[in-house]
């Protein structure tokens, strides 16, 4: 299908919710993607731009499984325009990044964070499931080699321990909902209902704040056995929550559901007309909120949930992805080697987003200053988000 490219949407104010994300998705690759030291048939971007491109540098797993994912929502939402090469391709660069991170984290896909593991799980699950869609018939030796360590590992993370729940690390100290809520999504994904019901009720039972009817971060183990109730409330653990109930579908999950939705539109925007969602500022924390209004729209067109709960979720996911895409700025892209491997199109000027869609970017991003992968991403997914909305 012919559509218009990225160039013409940076330009134009009154973008499609599609060429908006066709812009963010290039811009972000243009800034990050990279070959691993410059190997061919590898992809390991940056994670912040302009950044170093040695062994040596951060490692940031978990971001990169986001990337992962973002690479599938693009990849999607190609398929979904007629773009079928396109959509091949950006597979293929998510095969590569897969690749990738395995040879990075030494030959391995599992590492000793629970939660990190469960955020690539949920990706290489989606990755598996467009590759069979984009070539039907086919297998993914990668896709199925990874999914089956992860699932192992995060399977090993869930006990008894507490009555229940994801352990975050392999300390086995912290038991909390950035662990336990991508695992429940997970499984409930693949039809473990049972697994996913118990790890959603330990959740609503533990970690649920009647006050708010929001998810606090966790509980913390002492040696001596006794737990601390860790309080701080992250955009990101709504989400997941969200989407493993709606993933379920059954009458209490879906009433769970539709309780958080309205638990979010009240206590976590920031204007009065509660359509932008807060955001927690950069590092791991600048790709929280992306990762909320990525399940808020699988809310949104869930026929399962109330009309009243999908509208609220509609009407948060678009006003926060017009507040990132007016308040981006554009800079001429960098002039750098080692690009992706896969055909990125020409960007004059790359689009950078603030991590606060309130505050322009031009005021959260001096130049001269390295822009950070998570803050980019987290734009990028919520207008792939937003995408999804204007094609439903």
């Amino acid at each position: 299908m012919n559509q218009p490219g990225p160039s013409s949407a940076a330009a134009a104010p009154t973008a499609s919710p599609a060429e908006r994300a066709a812009y963010a998705a290039a811009s972000v690759t243009t800034l990050f993607g990279r070959r691993m030291l410059g190997v061919p048939g590898t992809f390991l971007p940056l994670v912040t731009s302009p950044g170093p491109r040695r062994w040596r540098g951060p490692w940031h797993y978990w971001w990169l499984a986001h990337y992962l994912d973002c690479l599938v929502d693009q990849a999607l939402r190609e398929h979904a325009a007629g773009d079928l090469a396109g959509a091949r391709a950006t597979t293929a660069t998510a095969r590569r990044l897969l690749r990738t991170i395995r040879i990075r984290n030494v030959a391995i896909f599992t590492n000793h964070y629970y939660d990190d593991m469960a955020w690539l799980l949920l990706a290489v699950h989606r990755l598996d499931r467009l590759t069979a869609r984009l070539s039907p018939g086919t297998s993914s030796a990668l896709t199925h080699s990874a999914g089956r360590a992860l699932r192992a590992a995060v399977t090993r993370g869930h006990t008894i321990d507490l009555g229940g729940g994801l352990f975050w690390n392999d300390h086995h100290d912290f038991k909390n909902v950035a662990a336990t809520g991508p695992a429940a999504l997970f499984f409930a994904r693949i039809g473990d209902r049972a697994r996913a019901r118990s790890l959603l009720d330990w959740l609503h039972d533990h970690l649920r704040d009647p006050a708010t009817g929001l998810f606090v971060d966790g509980l913390r183990i002492a040696p001596d056995g006794t737990t601390t109730l860790v309080p701080d409330v992250f955009t990101y653990n709504q989400g997941t929550v969200l989407a493993a109930l709606i993933t379920l579908g059954d009458p209490i999950s879906l009433a769970r559901a539709e309780a958080l939705v309205s638990a979010v539109a009240d206590h976590l925007t920031t204007d009065p007309d509660q359509r932008v969602l807060r955001t927690h500022g950069d590092g791991d924390g600048g790709l929280f909120t992306g990762i909320l209004a990525r399940y808020l729209a699988l809310a949104a067109h869930s026929p399962a949930l109330a009309d009243g709960a999908r509208q609220v979720a509609r009407e948060l996911v678009r006003g926060t992805a017009d507040a990132f895409w007016s308040g981006h700025q554009l800079r001429s892209a960098p002039t750098t080697s080692g690009m992706p491997p896969a055909p990125v199109p020409v960007l004059p000027p790359v689009a950078v987003f603030s991590p606060d869609p309130t505050v322009s970017a031009e005021q959260t991003q001096p130049r001269g200053i390295p822009l950070e992968l998570s803050t980019q991403l987290q734009a990028w997914m919520t207008l792939e988000a937003a995408a999804t909305l204007a094609t439903a």
